[in-house]
């Protein structure tokens, strides 16, 4: 198996991607030794090189909402034709926070008490209308990709995602010494924690860089969407999956990716 991870930005600049082959491990010398192996790391990625990555993978999670809350096309819909009723059923905090948030980021924050960034309420909103490209751009070549992650493309939430495997995941964005810091040690615990995982030389270049360290995740939580090892929609969930989006939360431990 092969898995992309992506690193979604607003523009080229500042997106990242990583390629991970995964093995069987057969004719190694130790147990967890080359399991995977970091392929391809990329910076400043465009459009393209995004989806011929995908076609040569099996699994892609991408780092960005593929799509935006159900209750938002009618308010704004009413709002365009000067309609009122669906408009005042969100007058208020609690109406606005259905027009922000999706049913999978509640379900996110309900189980790992993160809060993901609104796609229609923040600067995320301008990396999703990047990412409904993408997914146009891959709908052409390779088919529609369905947006609850059931096809080979997933939304993935590498914050969520570190949670969830114990790593402390808080406070290494960014270019000052302290996050470069934090991110030296979290890359030093992953490795710790995933002895089976081959960086392929590209170590320095992931402690330069919060981008290339966050495809990376991207790309292990890929690895555990194409294993169905992370949370799935359930019937509850299920419809509003597949027009919004669903965060692919792992269910798996990090020790359990490559078996």
């Amino acid at each position: 198996m092969k898995t992309l991870g992506v690193d979604l930005a607003a523009a080229t600049k500042k997106t990242a991607v990583a390629v991970i082959e995964w093995s069987s491990g057969t004719g190694s010398t130790s147990p967890t030794q080359g399991l995977a192996r970091l392929e391809h790391l990329a910076l400043d990625v465009d459009d393209q090189e995004i989806v011929d990555l995908f076609g040569t993978c099996d699994m892609t999670g991408i780092d960005c909402p593929v799509g935006w809350p159900d209750a938002l096309i009618p308010f704004l819909t009413g709002h365009l034709n000067l309609d009122a009723a669906p408009v005042l059923e969100h007058d208020g905090i609690a109406g606005r926070r259905l027009l922000a948030y999706r049913d999978t980021d509640r379900f996110c924050t309900a189980r790992t008490g993160l809060i993901p960034l609104s796609v229609s309420a923040d600067r995320l909103a301008h990396p999703a209308m990047r990412c409904a490209v993408i997914q146009a751009k891959i709908a052409q070549l390779h088919g529609p990709q369905p947006r609850d992650g059931s096809g080979r493309l997933a939304e993935v939430y590498p914050a969520a995602s570190l949670k969830i495997w114990g790593l402390n995941g808080r406070g290494y964005k960014g270019r000052g010494v302290p996050e470069a810091e934090r991110l030296e040690a979290l890359l030093a615990s992953l490795e710790e924690r995933a002895p089976w995982l081959d960086l392929a030389g590209h170590r320095d270049r992931i402690t330069a860089s919060d981008d290339l360290f966050d495809a990376v995740i991207a790309a292990l939580a890929a690895r555990a969407v194409g294993r169905r090892r992370t949370l799935l929609p359930d019937a509850a969930h299920a419809a509003a999956a597949r027009r919004e989006g669903w965060i692919h939360l792992p269910s798996c431990t990090l020790d359990e990716l490559p078996f």
